[in-house]
């Protein structure tokens, strides 16, 4: 039996933008237990240009060490969330997310942090020294859990880390039962009194769902409601997309796609951040774009723009995509 997974976004509803493949850079040290996000007193974010689309993340920020001195310190990007879920196959997401760093023009190299977490505590060190894989990839994963004496493995059944999912051919697969959480980290130099650039580029980790949630008949159910919430729905989205399926003759040829970005982390840095830009693309000019923000400016067929000066983050960005089927 193959394993299955989904990807979720952690994010919260998305106030800053007035009541959203990805994350903001933010500070970070390696604590026990694994890696934490901490406050800057010496570096402030000047600018952050952010480009969000289905294909792309481009983050760019300009970064000023106000102190007199060098800080070299590690910096680290949070992902998405991984949890169980029997729906999607567990991707390479490493490859996937092509994700890319330059300082000042010069590519950076990068590692990635994983940590896993199963009823509030932290078991990567518990997974690590039973060798156990953290991300649990089908074939070496079943493999770790098999080779396990029976005391161990029956702690982890009994623990409810691990479950028995199947068995072919003598061989019994395992399905995990921890999220995991992934920082992409680096060393980074700071120079003192000095202005820096760095930019970020990845591939973003789409959610979606089947169509039909935001049809006429469907906006009483409390998942409605949610969604609405959670990307700001409005009335004029509902009636241009009422007018949109008027003309189609299946009212479910639709795709609803969900995009994330932590905004949060960037308000580690030192008091807000001067200069804010954020572009949402829609991709399609007929597809339907939603997301909680004061101050949209359409600036293209598909594109839209946010700008704030002095913006510290307080919540993270969710956006909703409707995708129509090409005639």
């Amino acid at each position: 039996m193959m394993k299955r997974w989904h990807l979720v976004y952690a994010l919260a509803l998305a106030a800053f933008f007035a009541p959203s493949a990805h994350a903001n850079d933010s500070q970070a040290e390696i604590a026990i237990g694994g890696l934490v996000l901490k406050q800057s007193n010496a570096i402030r974010l000047e600018s952050q240009d952010l480009f969000i689309s289905k294909e792309e993340v481009r983050v760019n920020y300009r970064f000023t060490n106000i102190s007199d001195r060098d800080i070299e310190t590690l910096v680290a990007f949070p992902l998405p969330v991984w949890e169980p879920s029997p729906i999607s196959a567990i991707p390479d997401f490493r490859k996937e997310l092509n994700f890319r760093t330059w300082v000042e023009g010069q590519p950076l190299a990068l590692d990635f942090v994983e940590q896993a977490h199963a009823a509030g505590r932290d078991i990567t060190t518990l997974l690590r020294q039973n060798n156990i894989p953290i991300m649990p990839i089908p074939e070496v994963f079943d493999a770790a859990i098999n080779r396990l004496s029976p005391q161990i493995r029956s702690s982890l059944i009994k623990d409810k880390l691990i479950e028995e999912e199947g068995e072919m051919n003598g061989v019994k697969s395992w399905g995990a039962r921890w999220k995991i959480t992934t920082n992409v980290t680096r060393q980074q130099v700071f120079p003192a009194g000095r202005t820096i650039r760095v930019e970020h580029r990845y591939k973003p980790f789409a959610g979606g769902s089947v169509a039909g949630a935001y049809n006429a008949d469907a906006r009483h159910q409390g998942y409605f409601r949610e969604r609405a919430q959670k990307f700001c729905v409005d009335n004029d989205f509902l009636r241009g997309f009422d007018a949109r399926l008027a003309k189609m003759r299946d009212k479910l040829a639709y795709n609803e796609v969900w995009l994330g970005y932590a905004l949060k982390p960037g308000a580690n840095w030192l008091g807000p951040i001067k200069d804010f830009r954020l572009v949402v693309d829609k991709g399609q000019p007929d597809s339907f774009v939603s997301f909680c923000a004061k101050g949209v400016k359409k600036i293209g067929p598909t594109q839209f723009e946010v700008r704030y000066t002095d913006f510290k983050p307080t919540q993270d960005l969710s956006i909703l995509l409707i995708e129509f089927p090409k005639p």
